[in-house]
């Protein structure tokens, strides 16, 4: 049982903190932050498993993880405010060519980040040619050209 209490707990801090560092974190991944994963992985494996390594606790772990994990899909459908707190949900970047300084700023995204956004999906050059700009829950930026 304590297999199960140390999965249920792992999940739900890790959850809190990704949802907490933002979804650009998970959308633009840098050489630091694959380290940082590798570092957080290392130190939860640790955590979740304790001092026993046996193969059966690491089944009871899995099954845990992927339960969690499945069970909440289940109640993100049947409750959208739940979803809304787990997944997030869009922030509009741009609207009409006018940067949102405050979105830009809660998100820790750049104009160049947007940008750059514009002419991989787009191929705009300016801020001038977008109509809007939003940042998904999943930490994409979508552009919509002005027409």
């Amino acid at each position: 049982m304590e297999t199960v209490l140390r999965g249920v707990a792992i999940y739900v801090v890790l959850l809190l903190i990704v949802r907490l560092s933002g979804r650009r974190t998970l959308a633009q991944m840098t050489p630091f932050d694959l380290v940082l994963l590798l570092i957080i992985a290392e130190t939860t494996q640790q955590a979740l498993l304790g001092n026993d390594f046996s193969i059966t606790n690491a089944f009871v772990l899995i099954v845990t993880l992927f339960g969690i994990d499945i069970g909440l899909s289940y109640l993100k459908k049947r409750h959208t405010g739940l979803s809304l707190v787990i997944d997030g949900t869009p922030t509009i970047l741009l609207s009409h060519g006018q940067p949102d300084e405050r979105a830009l700023k809660r998100a820790r995204v750049s104009v160049e980040d947007v940008l750059k956004a514009a002419r991989i999906q787009q191929g705009l050059e300016s801020l001038h040619q977008i109509k809007f700009a939003v940042l998904e829950a999943s930490g994409e930026i979508s552009i919509v050209p002005k027409d």
